[in-house]
């Protein structure tokens, strides 16, 4: 799994795609991973989408000398 991974708030499962959805009474925002989404969106007229969070990858950096002459 990858550094950039983050913790689903419903299941704790370390995942790299999380959906910011509310599902309750609370109206609180809570980022879920997909099979959490899934599971409390389905018949939920309380459900609401508000996007999605994708992991970035990392890229190593290089330093890069221009010889000006």
């Amino acid at each position: 799994m990858s550094k950039t991974a983050k913790p689903c708030e419903q299941c704790n499962q370390m995942v790299e795609i999380r959906y910011r959805i509310q599902w309750d009474e609370s109206r609180q925002w809570y980022q879920v991973c997909p099979d959490c989404w899934q599971k409390l969106s389905e018949n939920n007229p309380l459900y609401r989408y508000g996007g999605t969070w994708k992991a970035k990858k990392r890229r190593n950096a290089k330093l890069t000398i221009n010889n000006e002459q």
